[in-house]
């Protein structure tokens, strides 16, 4: 069966691939400025400078991949919504609270997927990582777990301590619990890694 090259769409134009510092630009960028911004002017300058430098990530993502990335989308909208009740009211509570809400809903939709027998994260990253159905299952399923615990967190944080912790918990304890989570993740990944298809389709250019 006659297979495209990669990088080249069905149009036969290629794909037009991003450089590698713009996803943890676009990722980190606007987390590194809100904390910058947080240390010199106060919290309701850095939920402005969050805001402005999301969009700027944004458009950053759209101009390099020319296709709209769902999960910065919905980021930004978040950040808006929750950053653009905070700036209007005066009222820090809503900035707050976002962590919880994107969490709880990332919890969500992927135990919802899940109970109707969808594990959604296939879709985000099986083309990178090949794995089967029940290993799909149990990956989906810990992070929906996970996720709901980090709003629960989120919410015991900033309801008790200060907002200073609740700043170093956001920009720091959060990526650093997650990313701690996503290493705890490796072996099962492993075990339920599918074969390399490599091998068999230059078996069959051969023949």
């Amino acid at each position: 069966m006659f297979r495209l090259p990669k990088g080249v769409r069905k149009t036969g134009m290629p794909i037009r691939t991003a450089p590698n510092w713009v996803k943890p630009t676009a990722e980190y960028g606007p987390l590194a400025a809100f904390f910058l911004a947080y240390l010199i002017y106060g919290l309701m300058p850095a939920t402005a400078v969050l805001l402005a430098t999301t969009l700027i990530a944004l458009v950053l993502s759209l101009s390099f991949e020319r296709r709209i990335p769902w999960m910065p989308v919905v980021t930004a909208a978040l950040v808006g919504l929750f950053g653009g009740l905070t700036l209007w009211f005066q009222d820090e509570t809503f900035i707050k609270m976002k962590p919880t809400v994107v969490q709880a809903m990332f919890s969500v939709v992927l135990l919802g997927g899940l109970a109707f027998g969808r594990p959604l994260l296939k879709k985000v990253i099986g083309a990178a990582w090949p794995m089967d159905d029940l290993g799909w299952r149990r990956l989906t399923f810990r992070y929906g777990v996970f996720f709901a615990a980090m709003a629960a967190l989120n919410e015991v944080v900033w309801r008790t301590q200060s907002t200073d912790v609740w700043v170093t918990f956001k920009v720091f304890g959060l990526m650093t619990l997650t990313l701690a989570f996503a290493l705890a993740q490796a072996p099962l990944m492993s075990r339920h890694r599918l074969p390399d298809e490599a091998a068999p389709e230059q078996a069959s250019g051969r023949e």
